[in-house]
């Protein structure tokens, strides 16, 4: 940094330095090295993309001191800042990337290509020469790659590709892109629409896959939207669609961080980061009617929330309203209760549920055996529930769960239904309920909802259950009936065993084989249980 302050003589002393950091926390960490080091003639502005617009303006407002701007990539090309000579590229960036692997979107800090690297330096030098610092070698750059890979090799493909399967554009893999994505991102694709139903097992289109194509949203909320206009709770989650499509309202500036947290924990849910959202919408919706434009302007900016980013939240919510409406769908009068509204979202987020583990790590399993954290700024961080779900899972440092909320897992149960393994066990008779009964195992995507749950195995297996209705019941007497039959063949065998007892024999009676083939024979194939038998 010292380099860039021998700038030379004259007014040149006052133009500004551009830094090039991977993220917040590192934006953060600077300006505070910074602002340690007293500089009375600099100003250290941050610049990132959740900073509201009012600190984002802050780069184009000229102060009489230098500006020192700690940016993210969104200076390389969503911006030009004005009046900067000198770049100092750490040559990091976050870079967002869908995982095949862990099948979730990651946000690891990479090194930038060689097109990203020229990008920033040319950032300076617009106003007069300037002078760009690579905090990296040249044999470092010219072994980096080319360009960023396109976003299509670095996303999941899933509402890609139910749009072409629409459009009857034949074989995805077959597609002519002029960058194909990875086939094992084709594949994640599939499986993602084939968990919300938008397509079958022969990856045909669905109905429900049809109607998600019209509605403007990732798949995965539009799944909701349409398990809540059939749950009666379409008019709550319509707010939480609409919050899930835009970019979080709510501000936390670096200097008023706890004031932030203070004003916004008015909204939270002690169950629910999804319904803080409809806590927060309803207050807004009260006060827009009555206070003029400017006043709830300043409302918004009083409780730390951006007005820009509300006000687009209020059209996204409008048109998918509109878009539900046009799909036959009508919102619900009465209050949705907490278990119906997440019954609708867990429709579309069935692979981001997690059950805590045992320990210390505060941890939760997820599907396919991820393990992962809830988010330090959700409103569920120190409750730490059993069960949660997620609106996403995002990789940073850890891999974070965001928007979340308490869960049952008998919904997880009830709504994934055509996805779920079950695995039965320890087959028995039991007199009492006249009935082979067995034990259940219930699990979705590795994760085990149900550990042991006893049930009537006869529907499951009903020529195991036949067996062991006849070994058990009939051969080994432990059964209860009123037919004279029974009576009768009990009676008979204990006079032969009184005989084999007087005899000191034990070849009078058959043996048990025999037995079970007289009833094999004569019962038929369909009964295996007391009721059924009976009748």
């Amino acid at each position: 940094f010292m380099a860039v302050f021998f700038l030379g003589p004259g007014d040149t002393t006052w133009y500004g330095i551009l830094v090039f950091l991977s993220g917040e926390r590192e934006i953060r960490e600077t300006a505070e090295t910074l602002r340690k080091h007293r500089m009375l003639h600099s100003e250290v502005i941050p610049l990132y993309a959740r900073l509201s617009p009012a600190e984002q303006a802050r780069v184009f407002s000229p102060s009489g001191r230098r500006h020192i701007v700690l940016a993210t990539n969104v200076a390389e090309t969503s911006l030009t800042v004005p009046g900067i000579r000198h770049v100092i590229d750490t040559g990091f960036a976050r870079i967002s990337r869908y995982s095949h692997r862990s099948k979730v979107q990651r946000l690891p800090v990479e090194f930038i290509s060689q097109a990203s690297a020229n990008q920033r330096k040319g950032r300076c030098g617009r106003v007069a020469e300037g002078i760009c610092i690579r905090l990296y070698s040249e044999e470092q750059y010219e072994n980096r790659r080319a360009f960023t890979e396109p976003e299509i090799q670095r996303t999941n493909l899933a509402s890609v590709i139910l749009q072409m399967k629409l459009l009857h554009f034949g074989d995805i893999t077959s597609f002519p892109f002029i960058d194909p994505p990875d086939k094992r991102l084709v594949r994640d694709g599939y499986r993602l629409l084939e968990e919300i139903g938008a397509v079958d097992g022969e990856r045909k289109v669905t109905r429900i896959g049809r109607q998600l194509a019209r509605l403007p949203v990732d798949p995965r909320i539009g799944r909701m939207l349409l398990e809540a206009a059939h749950g009666g709770c379409l008019r709550e989650l319509l707010v939480i669609a609409a919050a899930l499509s835009v970019q979080d309202p709510r501000d936390r500036p670096l200097d008023r961080q706890q004031a932030a947290d203070e004003a916004h924990k008015l909204f939270h849910h002690e169950q629910s980061d999804f319904l803080g959202y409809v806590n927060l919408w309803k207050h807004l919706e009260e006060q827009r009617h009555h206070l003029t434009r400017r006043k709830f302007v300043r409302h918004c900016r009083e409780r730390f929330l951006s007005p820009t980013r509300v006000q687009e939240w209020h059209d996204i919510h409008q048109q998918l309203k509109l878009q539900m409406h046009e799909l036959g769908y009508r919102d619900n009068q009465e209050d949705a209760d907490h278990a119906t509204l997440h019954r609708a979202l867990l429709a579309g987020l069935l692979s981001h549920i997690g059950m805590r583990t045992q320990g210390d790590r505060r941890d939760y399993l997820g599907a396919r055996n991820r393990h992962f954290f809830v988010f330090p700024g959700s409103g569920l961080f120190k409750k730490q529930p059993k069960w949660v779900m997620a609106a996403e899972l995002v990789e940073t440092t850890k891999l974070y769960a965001r928007t979340v909320a308490q869960i049952q897992p008998e919904w997880v149960e009830a709504a994934a239904g055509h996805l779920l393994n079950r695995r039965y066990s320890e087959p028995h008779w039991e007199k009492k309920r006249g009935q082979v009964a067995g034990y259940e195992k219930v699990s979705l995507f590795g994760l085990t909802l149900v550990t042991r749950r006893k049930i009537n195995f006869g529907p499951i297996d009903p020529v195991q259950a036949r067996e062991i209705f006849i070994r058990s019941a009939l051969v080994d007497g432990d059964f209860h009936t009123r037919a004279p039959f029974w009576r009768h063949n009990q009676e008979l065998i204990a006079a032969v065993r009184d005989l084999e007892a007087k005899s000191r024999r034990r070849d009078i009676l058959v043996d048990e084989e025999r037995i079970y083939a007289y009833y094999h024979k004569r019962i038929p194939q369909d009964i295996y249980n007391a009721p059924d038998f009976e009748k």
